[in-house]
């Protein structure tokens, strides 16, 4: 579906539950919460529903007021790339999506619509193109989430994803709404760090594993790790791109253990490896420069599979 025959489609939407992935980040709270706001504002219904906690530090963004009669309400997604990343929800929900909203290169579709742009950086710049069409008006709380998940998926605008349209919503955002206060959201997102989480860093800088003459830099969390040092899971949040810290890394992996032997994999490129190539290999995906997938076997095992890849893609350079 296009922009026009989405917007066109949402008008006849008087109720919706509206699905984010698991494992919440900046834009698909930004862009649910965006959503469920703009069809309020046109006198419909709609919640937001996450298979997972979302973090205390986007608690500026949620508005969980309204109900739906969730048995018979329009399900939508936004940012999910994979019905499998619904996490628990796909039980409930998964056969019943009618709607998809998503930028993701390697997307597996699984609703009866799609409006999919794999050149917007963010589900955000779909969302905010949505409502240009809709007979609504922009509020400051919209603007909040939709600037808040722009820049959290361009990591503050300096990823390759961002666009000259990516900066042209920001900037309508902020002249429209100048009392926003946009540099507190992006301290808030990018700068402030809890003294656990300082710690949590420099436990992970310790384990670092480096390879391939240190183009490949690994961070392996597993459920001793969480257990011996008391990390809080919310203290993970945005961990993926820490390996890309390190000068020379062009591929930074996190492995986080979610149960016995089983591991969420985050990987990054900092130039030219495309890590959603090789997460597709393991029936992941994502963008070019940020990707996951979910794998099962020992910590050694999964690395070595990883590592495997990863040199194949840079003897390819």
């Amino acid at each position: 579906m296009k922009i026009a025959e989405t917007a066109a489609w949402l008008q006849t939407c008087e109720q919706a539950v509206i699905l984010i992935h698991q494992n919440p980040d900046g834009d698909c709270i930004g862009s649910g919460y965006a959503l469920a706001a703009l069809l309020r504002q046109m006198g419909n219904h709609a919640v937001v529903r996450c298979s997972d906690p979302i973090s205390a530090r986007y608690a500026f963004l949620l508005d969980d007021k309204d109900t739906v009669d969730e048995s018979t309400a329009a399900v939508i997604s936004v940012d999910v790339a994979d019905r499998k990343l619904l996490g628990d929800l796909d039980a409930v929900y998964g056969e019943r999506v009618q709607l998809a909203i998503d930028h993701h290169r390697i997307h597996r579709p699984f609703a009866a619509e799609c409006c999919l742009n794999p050149q917007a950086a963010a589900a955000c710049e779909i969302v905010y193109a949505i409502a240009k069409q809709l007979p609504v008006a922009m509020t400051e709380q919209i603007a909040t989430c939709l600037y808040t998940g722009i820049a959290t998926d361009t990591g503050c605008f300096q990823f390759d994803n961002v666009t000259p349209n990516t900066l042209r919503i920001a900037a309508d955002l902020m002249e429209q709404f100048p009392n926003i206060r946009y540099a507190k959201i992006n301290r808030a997102m990018f700068a402030v760090k809890s003294m656990g989480r300082l710690h949590l860093e420099q436990k992970l800088t310790d384990q670092m594993r480096s390879y391939f003459h240190g183009k490949c830099v690994v961070i392996c969390i597993t459920l001793a790790f969480l257990q011996t040092y008391g990390v809080d899971p919310a203290e993970l949040d945005g961990l993926a791109n820490f390996p890309l810290q390190v000068e020379g890394a062009e591929v930074g992996i996190m492995l986080k253990e979610k149960t016995a032997n089983v591991f969420k994999i985050s990987m990054r490129s900092a130039d030219y490896v495309d890590v959603a190539a090789i997460c597709k290999q393991f029936d992941g995906g994502g963008h070019i420069k940020a990707a996951g997938c979910l794998m099962e076997g020992t910590a050694e095992e999964v690395i070595q599979k990883l590592t495997d890849a990863v040199e194949r893609s840079l003897a390819v350079r």
